[in-house]
């Protein structure tokens, strides 16, 4: 994990997301904004505001489940590079809430979008990816509807379903997109006709675009997308990728912990903060989070803000339980204490 959030003109501006990516625009900008490393704490140039912004931002927290999956990808990608017909093989991000599913997923695509744009310079006019989220009142026509607006296709309501998938496939197919990612997977139930009718669209989908298939969400392998004849089909075409909250019990997993603690702390731009601090606290900090990236994050973004707010600029213990963190995060830890003898 790098130090590395700061745009060219130095402005901080809010990380792009699957979920925020609405349109392909939007999504090629954020590629294009160029991740340089954050000055150094001692550097003149760092004003409260300036720092204000920076944690608010920060850095991409590269896990071990994140590293695999990019290396599951380009296998993938190369699997499918020369598949003909409708055999492609896809893959399934899978995790609890907030185990960094979404960032994963912009991370694969950022990744491969500026590794197309280094093969191939002057092919302005290609969508290497392309993104879509599961509505929340999902229908065949709805799904296609959100891949249309990210590829800048005009719809309007009085368009069918069968023209609007036409123009979506016919649209991914002349910009060569190789990479399409649905996020949220797990709303579908395909127990229920809209459920069913909409994983048959994502099938549809996956035969007729030349482009590997990346889906997410929640626990997917237990939710009911891959139950039934349908569920069936799309478990034979797809790996499933756990992005699993980091463990803290034995000495391998501690020492992963750590090394991801010790990225975080070097990210930061404290002028007061003592190195070492975290990792010090590597096992409060694991129970107040859960090893959850999100809440994670969330953690060490708020004490550090927190920091500069009150004017110490320096992380602490008092500091960190003072942050009142997710529900998931908080009911977890408040259980973990429970079974603690003598807690």
């Amino acid at each position: 994990m790098a130090a590395v959030v700061a745009a060219e003109d130095g402005s901080f501006d809010d990380e792009i997301t699957p979920g925020a990516v609405t349109s392909c625009l939007l999504w090629q900008a954020e590629v294009s904004r160029p991740r340089l490393p954050a000055p150094p704490v001692e550097d003149p140039g760092w004003s409260q505001k300036a720092l204000l912004g920076y944690h608010s931002e920060f850095v991409i927290l590269r896990t071990p489940s994140m590293e695999q999956a990019l290396t599951q990808l380009r296998l993938t990608l190369l699997v499918n590079n020369r598949q003909r017909g409708t055999a492609r093989r896809g893959l399934i991000v899978s995790g609890p809430p907030g185990a960094g599913k979404s960032t994963t997923l912009a991370e694969l695509g950022r990744s491969f979008e500026r590794s197309e744009r280094r093969r191939r310079p002057g092919a302005a006019s290609w969508m290497p990816v392309a993104f879509a989220s599961i509505p929340p009142l999902y229908t065949p026509k709805s799904l296609v509807q959100v891949l249309a607006r990210f590829a800048g296709i005009p719809v309007h309501d009085r368009m069918t379903e069968n023209t609007i998938t036409n123009a979506v496939c016919h649209v991914l197919c002349e910009r060569r997109t190789r990479l399409v990612f649905f996020d949220d997977v797990h709303l579908l139930n395909t127990r229920t006709r809209p459920g069913a009718d909409t994983s048959d669209q994502v099938k549809t989908l996956m035969e007729r675009v030349p482009a590997t298939f990346v889906l997410a969400g929640v626990d997917v392998e237990n939710s009911p997308l891959l139950t039934g004849p349908r569920g069936a089909q799309l478990a034979a075409r797809c790996k499933i990728l756990r992005t699993p909250p980091l463990l803290n019990g034995t000495p391998g997993q501690k020492a992963v912990w750590r090394a991801l603690l010790g990225d975080v702390e070097g990210a930061l731009r404290l002028p007061r903060h003592r190195p070492g601090t975290l990792i010090r606290h590597a096992d409060y900090i694991h129970l107040l989070t859960g090893g959850v990236m999100a809440s994670l994050s969330l953690l060490i973004r708020e004490a550090a803000i927190r920091s500069i707010v009150d004017g110490s600029y320096a992380i602490t213990k008092k500091l960190l339980s003072q942050v009142v963190l997710d529900i998931q995060a908080t009911n977890a830890a408040r259980a973990t204490r429970k079974r603690r003898p003598g807690s």
